[in-house]
């Protein structure tokens, strides 16, 4: 299983994913709706920063990001400091999720990663929020302008 991800840099929250069996555009485009959905759609303007996967750097990716006003930005090649709030993200849900050396299924992957990214966004406090969750610090300041990050 593959998971692509959109993290808002402003409150840190994960507002777009996607889980599937393959690392092909369609994975990444389903995580960028999933974000723009839950952004109520407005987003034009929005920079996009991810790594240069081939999922990104497609056609596919590109069209789906022009159609909603999306500007794309891409870090050096190979250098996983340029998106190190989606490294950080990955590494916590590696270290935090607790699971076995394999789920006994994709669904319940996906059950334990969907509940692992609503305890994240909701409780899971941090230190470059003040001490809050992701969800409370935008609460308490709402940003005008999402800035997003994929991994």
């Amino acid at each position: 299983m593959f998971l692509a991800t959109v993290i808002d840099l402003y409150s840190r929250r994960l507002i777009g994913y996607s889980m599937a069996d393959h690392v092909r555009a369609d994975l990444v485009v389903a995580a960028l709706r999933h974000a723009v959905a839950a952004r109520g759609g407005d987003v034009e303007g929005v920079i996009f920063h991810a790594d240069h996967g081939s999922q990104h750097t497609s056609e596919k990716f590109a069209k789906a990001c022009a159609a909603y006003g999306i500007r794309r930005s891409m870090g050096a090649v190979g250098s996983s400091t340029d998106n190190a709030v989606a490294e950080s993200w990955f590494a916590a849900l590696k270290r935090e999720l607790p699971h076995g050396p394999r789920w006994a299924t994709s669904q319940r992957a996906r059950l334990d990663v969907f509940a692992w990214i609503a305890f994240y966004n909701n409780e899971r406090r941090h230190s470059t929020l003040g001490y809050l969750s992701p969800a409370a610090y935008e609460n308490h300041r709402p940003s005008t302008t999402m800035l997003a990050l994929a991994a």
